[in-house]
């Protein structure tokens, strides 16, 4: 049998529930054959799990490490959080903690160390109205976006991720 065995995209377009059988089919046949699987995959969540990752932009491979190893290189905990304003919300986190915030998906994250001890904080800081705040732990997606600069491109996205495109595409023509 081979050492070896490739797969693209073995779950592209499949209903959770399939897409579930298969990862535990790929997990069972990597312990009962000991072999090695390369495979290629558009959704972080499944790439958690594999045992490495690279992390491929323009053809090059600008990251490979486990998933634990990667998320590391995002430097800490994500707090997202919604405001009235979050370009004023930005610039005001920028000039009291010298943190530069983003904006994802309609929601202005952080990226810090500690981020139940640096909530309570921001909250008091900042002078604007905070609709929602949260804390997260970061993810591959995360990741992803650090090192390349951007989401995956409507273009290279898989089925689900086309389908939030889509759907921001059509919300934004309302």
């Amino acid at each position: 049998h081979p050492q070896v065995l490739f797969l693209d995209e073995p779950t592209l377009g499949l209903d959770p529930q399939t897409r579930s059988h298969i990862w535990q089919y790929i997990h069972e046949l990597r312990e009962r054959e000991q072999i090695t699987i390369f495979l290629t995959t558009h959704y972080m969540d499944e790439a958690e799990h594999c045992g490495r990752i690279a992390i491929i932009d323009h053809g090059e491979i600008v990251a490979l490490d486990t998933p634990a190893g990667l998320k590391q290189l995002v430097g800490g905990d994500i707090v997202w959080l919604a405001t009235g304003d979050d370009r004023a919300a930005a610039r005001d986190i920028a000039e009291k903690f010298g943190l530069a915030a983003r904006t994802v998906d309609g929601v202005l994250q952080v990226e810090v160390k500690h981020g139940e001890s640096f909530i309570p904080r921001l909250i008091e800081a900042l002078p604007c109205t905070i609709r929602e705040i949260g804390l997260r732990k970061p993810t591959l997606d995360d990741v992803f976006l650090k090192l390349t600069g951007r989401a995956i491109r409507p273009e290279e996205a898989g089925a689900r991720e086309q389908m939030k495109y889509t759907i921001r595409a059509w919300r934004g023509r309302r």
